[in-house]
């Protein structure tokens, strides 16, 4: 949820459309979009991070989780190289 708050709060201020507009378009609390974007809810419904992205021009997708190599990984392969 981290990343997705960031790259809503980048979006947002691309727009120039503070969080109180954004939030009585979308008909949300300012603080819901505000804990959104820090990061802060526990929890949010799919439907409003659907909403704000429509809202910005954003697009949210899944995809299958990788694996990413340790620093130990990363140090070994350049070693081997």
């Amino acid at each position: 949820m981290d990343e997705i708050g960031q790259v809503i709060r980048k979006a947002r201020k691309n727009k120039k459309i503070s969080q109180e507009n954004l939030s009585a378009q979308l008909k949300m609390s300012r603080a819901t979009i505000s804990g959104i974007e820090n990061g802060t809810i526990p929890e949010i419904g799919v439907r409003k991070i659907l909403s704000i992205c429509a809202a910005l021009g954003l697009e949210l997708f899944v995809q299958e989780k990788t694996k990413r190599p340790t620093l130990q990984q990363l140090i070994k392969e350049q070693r081997d190289a």
